[in-house]
């Protein structure tokens, strides 16, 4: 199999209490010599209307969200096909939130900003 592209859309087995469902591939190709996993962000029916879901209407789904909380990472072989792939701005829309979730924009190289703070709040 063929290593699953970011923003792919695969349907991807996640186990008995997760249901077969769509999922956005976030992670890069996988090198022969890497392990054959994904990172994907799950797709629900059921939002919660939390600021970390992500609404994107394409042709292939259902009406629902990408849930940005909960990321998950599995091996190819629970892949079972491709759905179709995002454009660009809806991914950018999808990363953006996961940004936002990880306060990734916030730490940057000079530890300046919230980065450092948000560490010694959280007492890490």
């Amino acid at each position: 199999m063929d290593s699953p592209e970011r923003g792919e859309i695969w349907l991807v087995d996640l186990g008995y209490a997760a249901k077969v469902r769509p999922c956005l591939v976030i992670s890069i190709p996988a090198f022969e010599e890497d392990r054959a996993l994904a990172t994907l962000i799950p797709h629900t029916t059921s939002p919660r209307g939390s600021r970390f879901e992500v609404e994107i209407r394409v042709n292939f789904l259902r009406a629902g969200v990408f849930d940005v909380q909960n990321l998950i990472t599995i091996p190819h072989a629970k892949l079972i096909g491709k759905l179709g792939s995002l454009i660009p701005e809806h991914l950018y829309l999808t990363l953006r939130s996961r940004e936002v979730y990880f306060a990734t924009k916030s730490i940057n190289i000079k530890g300046a900003l919230s980065g450092e703070n948000a560490l010694r709040q959280a007492k890490i």
